[in-house]
């Protein structure tokens, strides 16, 4: 597949990186002479320019790519960017710079598939650092909507329960397993819930002290050296 990734900054070089790494193809775009050069010197194809121009995004390959993120830190370019690429087929992912904006671009925005807001991802690697022992955030899906895994302890109130047993609270949903030491998996009704067993839970923010509450009990605090 073929990708355009405008903005060769942080966000941009790193997403750009993730997706060469899969063997897809990728062109950047950005304004900046030094981000250019930065971004040449990893291999990648880039184009030096403004990328809410059409000149250039056609310069970049538009007719033939599938998808376009606008990943740069100015809002307007990349809506602009987004509407010419819409005009082209193309996939439409855009990078917005105030998580309230989120919303109005999800309902009322057609011409954007997909929103992504960068500095949520920065918050869950400090809630990460800052939860540590047994509870992990892994993703925002929305603001209010979170992906968190919790291992189970001898503490554990669920410790030796089954997930048939296992009733979470309000729209909350197991979406993955994984006993001691193994990977995590789908999940099924009589696995059992030991002391190293990781559960992995999306549900809403309000609920979430419930449903820690509910799997690793009143005891399970960040722990000094958590990861």
């Amino acid at each position: 597949m073929q990708f355009i990734i405008l903005g060769a900054g942080r966000v941009g070089l790193r997403t750009a990186r993730a997706i060469a790494g899969t063997d897809h193809e990728v062109t950047l775009v950005d304004p900046d002479e030094e981000a250019v050069e930065r971004a040449r010197a990893e291999g990648f194809t880039v184009i030096h320019g403004d990328a809410a121009s059409e000149e250039i995004l056609l310069e970049a390959g538009i007719e033939e790519a599938d998808a376009v993120g606008a990943l740069t830190g100015d809002l307007n370019a990349n809506y602009a960017a987004c509407a010419i690429a819409d005009q082209y087929g193309c996939r439409t992912v855009m990078r917005i710079d105030e998580d309230y904006r989120e919303d109005i671009y999800r309902e009322h925005v057609k011409e954007v598939d997909q929103i992504v807001y960068p500095e949520r991802l920065g918050a869950i690697v400090a809630k990460n650092a800052l939860t540590g022992g047994n509870i992990r955030a892994i993703a925002d899906i929305e603001q209010s909507l979170q992906i968190v895994e919790f291992t189970i302890t001898n503490d554990s109130p669920m410790e030796d329960y089954t997930l048939s047993e296992l009733e979470l609270p309000g729209t909350a949903r197991l979406i993955a397993y994984g006993s001691k030491g193994n990977s995590l998996r789908l999940p099924t009704m009589d696995d059992s819930l030991e002391n190293g067993d990781r559960v992995v839970v999306l549900g809403d923010t309000e609920n979430l002290d419930e449903i820690r509450q509910l799997i690793v009990g009143e005891s399970a605090r960040p722990q000094p050296g958590g990861a």
